[in-house]
């Protein structure tokens, strides 16, 4: 008895003498500030490690790491320590006895010192992680699943029990951080519905909270990017966030953000604004190739000319230090920039060889395609180009793939067409998509165009070939039977075959499916239409109606742009007005979800439909208003900004002509004088044989004018006067002064001089001949535009004329003789 008693208090001295020390020890393994400290401490005691002391060891390790610049990291000369070896074979031997966060926690930190994916205690972490799914906590579910996801088992079984836990649990989750990571890493594995459950749970969760970290937002805009949805509300939200952090956004942060909103088809102005300000004074911080190549990606494109100037030079200095990857953005960055700086693109083309060889097929396609466009010169490179990309082909097996090579392959200078590549066209057809079908038509079309066709009955192989690629098209097209998937793939087509081939199926293949247009589609089904030009009653009639049904479930951007439908093609619904207002209400009440140069665009939108609402009209013609448009103009893709200034002014016309109630001045004279100084001539030869015949018709030049520009800066194709008695009177008896700007006669005020000048009862009468450009697609129906500047000029005191393009070249006017009977008829008013 006494003996074990003996025992029993040694055994009790020991385990407390063990547990002081161990607690001593893991005291002191925290403690550490570098590396070598925990390495010296783990050497020291080997044999008293527990799985505790392991597990935080290699924490601490990934902690040092974490807290020093990318750049000054030391993961190599950890992996490579013996210590380092030590620690992940007592790990790996009791992994068993970790508690779960300790698993997790001890996967997490050797991923993140980039130990292998298959490294056998990776391996085993993983499997112990698995059996323990479970009973995980939330927060240690979403850190395992980042481990997955780092490992890229985006489709492993694993993942898709995480996601089962996720859809049980999901309205039990509460932190955004959790919630962010789990949606990034499921995203591969879960059905529509539950995708949509996760955007709602998101967008609640941001709700809620008022402070939240920009790396969560981030996350959420990956989830879109990865599940290819544009979910504008939970978008704004991110972006939002994005502003009240950017104190704390470095360039890495900037152009992250920068990539998903290029990726998800989303821009804010205030951002760019913000990032701009940012990155311009930081430039000189940025020394080494990767920050220096994330900076010109997002800086770059609206960066003033100083600022570029900078940027190119830069560039071209640390062109060879540059990896393959970064090459490739700057060139996308020059396309995108419009730059075609000779030094640098000869710096890039020089540099290119070495990297060649390393790119995948896709890089490959991309990086021809910023060449061609850049217009670089370098014969030798193209040369391997195409040996590279015609190796690939022969090889690839994805439609995709083979598509976008064929397609590239077309845009090369002196390309010689091999027989090899048609009949590698013509295996892939039957399972290619519609844009892939576009791009392998274009290609064909192109090179029998410019003959570069040159075996034996090549026009005919590629006759029949393209006959083929048709009855593909055709034959997908009607086996369509889901609406939402025929708009996800005409989305993205593009070009001339579509356009002359498919075009008029998909809209017969759309109004057989019009059952199932919903609030949740009519944006994209608006979309094709405005892109196609099709003016389809049936269709249009369901948009209208649905939208006024669902009003209050559809983003009022998408709004903007179903209405931006209907007043483009000019078309009024069955219930035109309760359509409109129940839009406009919606607008106006949500003005705050638009930016600056947005609410530009949709008072031009609503003008040409001849709406103009109060509010809208006065927030927009407003000093603070203009002076931040003319702010966030400067960092705005230069077509886009052409774009609003134009339709600024076009309002601007539009309120000064219909509302003069609202007392808004005239305050675009100079920009219109600037645009049609700087403009081309527009006397083209159809507007001088139509003179010679007016000039025979009215008895002389000087009783009719060509390329008239009226007060408010209409141009219009002809001009004459007719008296009382429907006489043409003479310009120069009138003696009315002229302007002559390029081309272009310029009476600086009609209201003052014209009309003054115009007898009693004489008529000024306005001659415009319309393109197809001024109709929808095969329909003789006037779209918007051209509508609006016959009310404006009607306005003006004019008598408008206008000659549809069907009637001036149909049969019936052949000759001459029945062209001047015609426009006598028209001028004269004669029926």
């Amino acid at each position: 008895m006494f003996c074990l008693r003996q025992v029993c208090l040694f055994t009790l001295r020991h385990y407390q003498a063990r547990t002081l020390s161990s607690d001593l020890l893991l005291s002191q393994i925290n403690s550490c500030t570098h590396e070598d400290e925990v390495f010296s401490l783990v050497g020291k005691n080997k044999a008293r490690l527990s799985e505790k002391h392991v597990g935080i060891a290699l924490n601490v390790l990934w902690q040092l790491q974490k807290k020093r610049p990318l750049l000054l990291r030391t993961s190599d000369y950890i992996r490579n320590h013996s210590q380092f070896l030590t620690l992940c074979i007592l790990a790996e031997n009791k992994v068993e006895h970790m508690e779960d966060e300790a698993v997790v926690d001890t996967l997490y930190s050797i991923l993140r010192l980039n130990v292998e994916d298959h490294d056998s205690l990776a391996e085993v972490l993983v499997t112990e992680a698995w059996k323990r799914l479970e009973r995980l906590s939330l927060p240690a579910l979403s850190k395992f699943a980042l481990c997955l996801h780092k490992q890229r088992r985006y489709f492993s079984p694993i993942i898709g029990q995480v996601a089962h836990i996720v859809d049980m649990k999901l309205d039990s989750i509460q932190d955004i951080r959790i919630l962010s990571v789990l949606m990034i890493s499921i995203s591969d594995v879960i059905s529509q519905s539950f995708r949509d459950r996760l955007l709602h749970k998101a967008e609640q969760l941001l709700e809620e909270k008022d402070e939240v970290h920009f790396n969560y937002a981030k996350r959420i805009l990956q989830f879109l990017q990865n599940v290819k949805v544009r979910y504008h509300p939970l978008v704004e939200k991110c972006n939002r966030i994005f502003l009240k952090s950017a104190s704390r956004l470095d360039v890495h942060s900037i152009s992250f953000i920068f990539g998903l909103y290029e990726q998800l088809g989303f821009d804010n102005a205030e951002f760019r604004l913000v990032a701009k300000q940012l990155l311009s004074e930081t430039i000189d911080d940025y020394s080494d190739p990767e920050t220096f190549a994330k900076l010109f990606f997002t800086l770059g494109p609206m960066a003033g000319s100083k600022v570029r100037e900078r940027l190119l030079v830069t560039a071209v200095r640390m062109a060879e230090e540059f990896s393959s990857h970064q090459v490739l953005v700057i060139l996308k960055t020059m396309q995108k920039m419009k730059c075609r700086n000779s030094h640098l693109l000869k710096k890039m083309a020089s540099i290119l060889h070495k990297h060649l060889d390393s790119y995948h097929v896709l890089q490959l396609v991309k990086l021809t395609q910023y060449l061609v466009v850049l217009r670089c010169h370098n014969l030798e490179l193209f040369a391997k180009l195409k040996i590279l990309l015609f190796g690939f082909l022969k090889s690839s097996v994805i439609p995709a793939d083979t598509a976008a090579i064929i397609r590239v392959l077309a845009m090369l200078p002196s390309f010689q067409v091999e027989e090899i590549i048609i009949n590698k066209a013509s295996a892939v057809l039957p399972q290619c998509r519609l844009h892939q079908l576009s791009c392998i038509a274009t290609a064909l079309v192109k090179w029998n165009h410019y003959d570069q066709l040159h075996w034996q009955n090549s026009s005919e192989l590629c006759v029949k070939l393209l006959q083929k690629l048709n009855d593909c098209g055709f034959q997908r097209l009607q086996k369509a039977n889901n609406l939402n998937l025929l708009l996800e793939e005409i989305t993205h087509v593009n070009g001339e075959w579509f356009e002359e081939v498919l075009s008029e199926e998909t809209m017969a293949m759309c109004q057989r499916l019009i059952d199932q247009i919903t609030w949740g589609n009519v944006f994209q089904l608006s979309f094709f239409l405005m892109k196609t030009n099709h003016r389809c009653p049936s269709l249009l009639d369901r948009i209208a109606s649905v939208t006024v049904e669902n009003i209050d479930k559809i983003h009022p951007f998408e709004i903007y742009f179903i209405l931006f439908l209907f007043s483009a093609l000019n078309y009024d619904p069955p219930a035109n007005e309760e359509f409109f207002e129940s839009c406009i209400q919606h607008l106006t009440s949500n003005l705050s979800c638009f930016e600056t140069h947005h609410l530009v665009l949709l008072g031009h939108v609503l003008a040409v439909a001849g709406y103009f609402p109060p509010v809208l009209i006065k927030r927009i013609f407003n000093i603070s208003f203009l002076s931040k448009l003319d702010a966030q103009l400067e960092v705005l893709p230069d077509t886009l900004k052409q774009r609003v200034r134009s339709r600024l002014m076009k309002l601007n016309r539009a309120v000064c002509l219909e509302c003069p109630e609202f007392h808004i001045p005239w305050f675009h004279e100079r920009y219109c004088q600037h645009v049609f100084r700087y403009s081309s001539s527009r006397i083209n030869p159809l507007r001088q044989h139509v003179h010679r015949m007016l000039t025979e018709i009215l008895g002389g030049s000087h009783y009719a004018r060509i390329s008239v520009l009226t007060s408010y800066y209409y141009e219009i194709d002809f001009e004459c006067v007719l008296d009382e008695n429907k006489k043409p009177l003479s310009y120069m008896a009138q003696n009315i002064p002229l302007d002559d700007v390029e081309g272009i006669h310029l009476r600086h005020d009609i209201k003052d001089e014209g009309r003054k000048a115009l007898p009693p009862g004489a008529q000024r009468i306005a001659l415009e001949f319309l393109d197809s450009k001024d109709f929808s697609k095969d329909s003789r129906h006037l779209k918007g535009e051209p509508a609006v500047k016959k009310r404006h000029l009607e306005m003006l005191g004019y008598r408008v004329v206008q000659i549809p393009h069907f009637e001036w070249n149909s049969m019936v006017l052949s000759t001459k003789g029945e062209q001047l009977e015609f426009l006598r008829r028209h001028l004269y008013g004669i029926q």
